[in-house]
């Protein structure tokens, strides 16, 4: 009987004691994962909580957390990205406000100065104030534009549209400028009508932005095209030209808000860095999507695709 009473001491005892390396193991454990979410929380580290346990409770709760930690450093992430774009937006938009404007003030002061000036280089110097506000009120609307869009302001409803005809007319209003630059043109259009989810303005807007973007940026390629064709579910329009392209390191980025390189095909739309963006933006809210691939001097195409109907 006392060995048996002295048996089931000994496991109580291993019991406590057991018990009680577990609770101050715990309790390490949680004084460690505090310290380390107030680290995570000043941004002293970015690294994930990892604490080996075999707590299966303690597992869960450090599953849970790593995956709040990980949304707040994404979060901070874009963060820090977005106050970068705008920086780089005041910068540009300085830029792009400041330069016409200056133009125009020296205009002003030319006229102003000079009233016995021809009238013939009058009208000139008037022609070009009127071109420089022109610049400027397209330049503020395309600003406003993006705003609208990103702020969900701008109603674009969506209906049943006719592609084919959508994409013949927007390349009938460059033949001009395609037959003054000498370009060859390739059209691959089907005559039947392929009928998708959009919205006609805003289809219009993407095409004209994406056409300019490969006459201006692509013309020493000779060439400009346009692909329309479809599958089962989705109906696609590539515009492609054969020019200097875009770098594969800006591939990723060049639909980025305010993206601009010196020779980035971005700054076609005003100078803006705004263009492509808000192509991509117009594309999202008729539920598409959008992509660019690129190869110096052999072809370089922008495919958006919409739903088919």
């Amino acid at each position: 009987m006392i060995t048996i009473l002295s048996m089931i001491i000994l496991a109580l005892l291993i019991c406590v004691i057991f018990q009680y390396q577990s609770k101050k193991g715990r309790n390490k454990e949680l004084i460690y994962i505090t310290n380390k979410l107030e680290q995570i929380k000043a941004s002293q580290v970015s690294e994930r909580i990892l604490v080996v346990t075999d707590d299966k409770q303690l597992i869960k709760m450090l599953d849970m957390l790593n995956q709040v930690v990980d949304e707040y450093q994404e979060n901070v992430r874009q963060y820090k990205k977005s106050k970068t774009s705008m920086k780089r937006m005041l910068a540009n938009v300085s830029h792009d406000l400041k330069t016409p404007l200056t133009v125009i003030a020296g205009y002003i002061e030319m006229l102003q100065q000079q009233p016995q000036m021809k009238e013939q280089e009058r009208v000139r110097m008037l022609e070009q104030v009127h071109s420089k506000t022109l610049e400027l009120i397209t330049l503020m609307n395309t600003f406003f534009d993006l705003a609208k869009l990103e702020s969900g302001d701008k109603d674009i409803p969506l209906e049943k549209i006719n592609l084919t005809e959508i994409c013949k007319n927007n390349i009938l209003l460059f033949y001009e400028w395609i037959q003054m630059k000498g370009l060859e043109v390739v059209i691959e259009i089907p005559e039947r009508p392929v009928f998708a989810l959009g919205n006609e303005e805003a289809l219009n807007r993407v095409l004209n932005n994406l056409i300019s973007n490969g006459l201006r940026y692509g013309a020493d390629g000779k060439l400009i095209g346009i692909r329309l064709f479809n599958d089962e579910t989705r109906v696609f329009v590539e515009v492609f030209d054969k020019g200097k392209g875009i770098n594969e390191t800006e591939q990723d980025r060049v639909f980025e808000r305010l993206f601009t390189l010196e020779e980035s095909r971005n700054k076609a739309f005003q100078g803006s860095g705004l263009g492509l963006t808000i192509t991509k933006r117009l594309v999202e809210e008729m539920q598409g999507d959008i992509s660019i691939q690129s190869i110096p001097f052999e072809k370089t195409s922008f495919t958006f695709s919409l739903k088919r109907l």
